[in-house]
């Protein structure tokens, strides 16, 4: 039975990972990228998407090495220990904007980000994987995936409704306060990730292929509920992708800036701390609810279909800062579908990582494990770029001055940029969770 420090260590790894690092790169960087640092609508969508798929092909590599290592620390937890100070590092150069013309600035953006997607995977992939090595326990299981939601929410809670607070303290231009954010949350994510490496334990071993093999990644294709997953992965992180990656230009130009209600800032980082807060509550929730429902799958199914009515109603709603209170009620109905969920994919990615190891008398829990972060960077990949995409295609324009070296911001047809923004936080996400829900009735393993 592990004990209470050791679950908490294992919440401090998502919460550096996934409640700093991909919090802020998910929601600030596309409206960072085009309005702060100056990088073109064009150039953001074909960063994100060059880094992140990039990625995607590196994760079942660093999944396959991970389940290979052995040293005096374990399998899986040396990634932590020594991956934590570049991935801090590597995170605060990104928020950082040099005085460099437009050409210097993308090269400076390109190297940073798929440096910073190479650390993420070294350091997440092993991660995730530590799940499979800790218990054997299926209902310990679910509390270890548990804690870790509930850790990156908390602290994506902390980081999304501190910034506005700490950006007026830095002060200065924007540019200094993202990059004194991004060296202080950088500082933060290198302590949690290091603290998570140290504090937890790998009781079980995994059953080790003799050398190197492609048939690992062969045996994928051919694990039923591991391509379902995939998928239902890939869709899960397109919903809060779209959402995420827009919420910026949501409070920018439909919004009209940043709403305040009684003192209370509400910017686009406020704004989506109440669904933080919601599914770090409905996380702790999930292991409860998937009982009382009877299977993890059911219960997903459920939870998706909170997510489809939610996030429909949403578009309904004026675009006017005067239904602010309507808009984050919304949001937080649609954060308790969210909050349900999260937690039963990775103890779903477990179950998918005995039936292999049954089925195939190896242990492949890294490369299985990777492929929930590789479905991460998948779908943000995407939807991040798909949201520049659209937002061009609307009318939005934006780069760098080559003689001031100013960011230039133009909206070339207001009506159509709000109606893209508003459906892309909203429309679209719906008809991603009916998709899920679909792929989630065929999912074949019905624990």
């Amino acid at each position: 039975m592990a004990k209470l420090s050791e679950k908490i260590g294992y919440a401090l790894g998502d919460a550096a990972a996934g409640g700093i690092t991909w919090k802020v790169m998910s929601i600030a960087f596309p409206l960072f990228f085009t309005n702060v640092f100056g990088l073109t609508v064009a150039d953001t969508a074909m960063l994100m998407l060059i880094a992140r798929m990039f990625d995607v092909v590196t994760d079942p590599v660093m999944g396959s090495l991970a389940d290979r290592t052995q040293s005096r620390w374990g399998t899986y937890r040396p990634w932590l220990i020594f991956g934590a100070v570049p991935l801090g590092l590597i995170f605060a150069l990104l928020l950082y904007t040099p005085e460099f013309g437009p050409a210097g600035k993308r090269i400076w953006a390109y190297t940073l980000y798929l440096l910073m997607m190479v650390v993420y995977t070294a350091v997440n992939v092993p991660y995730g994987s530590l799940l499979g090595v800790m218990t054997a326990d299926d209902n310990e299981k679910n509390q270890f995936s548990s804690f870790r939601m509930v850790g990156a929410y908390a602290m994506g809670f902390i980081t999304l409704l501190s910034f506005p607070y700490l950006q007026k303290m830095v002060g200065g231009t924007e540019q200094h306060q993202y990059a004194v954010l991004g060296a202080f949350f950088g500082i933060i994510a290198t302590l949690g990730t290091l603290a998570c490496g140290l504090l937890t334990k790998e009781r079980l071993k995994p059953v080790r292929a003799e050398k190197f093999s492609l048939k690992p990644f062969a045996d994928l294709f051919r694990n039923k509920p591991w391509i379902y997953l995939t998928l239902i992965g890939i869709c899960m992180n397109f919903f809060n992708g779209f959402r995420y990656a827009v919420a910026g230009y949501m409070f920018e130009y439909c919004l009209h800036g940043d709403v305040t209600v009684s003192g209370l800032i509400i910017n686009y980082t406020v704004f989506m701390t109440f669904g933080e807060l919601t599914c770090m509550i409905f996380g702790g929730v999930s292991p409860w609810f998937t009982r009382k429902i009877g299977s993890k799958r059911k219960a997903f199914m459920w939870a998706a279909v909170i997510c489809v009515v939610t996030s429909a109603l949403f578009f309904f709603v004026p675009m006017d800062a005067a239904y602010i209170w309507v808009l984050v009620g919304i949001v937080v109905l649609t954060s308790v579908g969210i909050g349900l969920y999260s937690p039963l994919l990775w103890s779903m990615y477990a179950d998918v990582a005995d039936y292999a190891t049954e089925k195939n008398g190896t242990s492949s829990t890294g490369v299985i494990f990777s492929s929930g972060t590789m479905s991460q960077k998948f779908g943000t990949a995407i939807s991040g770029s798909l949201v520049a995409l659209f937002l061009g295609i609307a009318g939005f324009v934006s780069g760098t001055d080559p003689v001031t070296d100013q960011t230039i911001v133009t909206i070339t047809d207001p009506v159509a940029v709000n109606e893209m923004i508003w459906s892309l936080f909203s429309i679209f996400p719906a008809v991603i969770a009916v998709i899920m829900i679909g792929l989630l009735y065929l999912y074949p393993i019905k624990k």
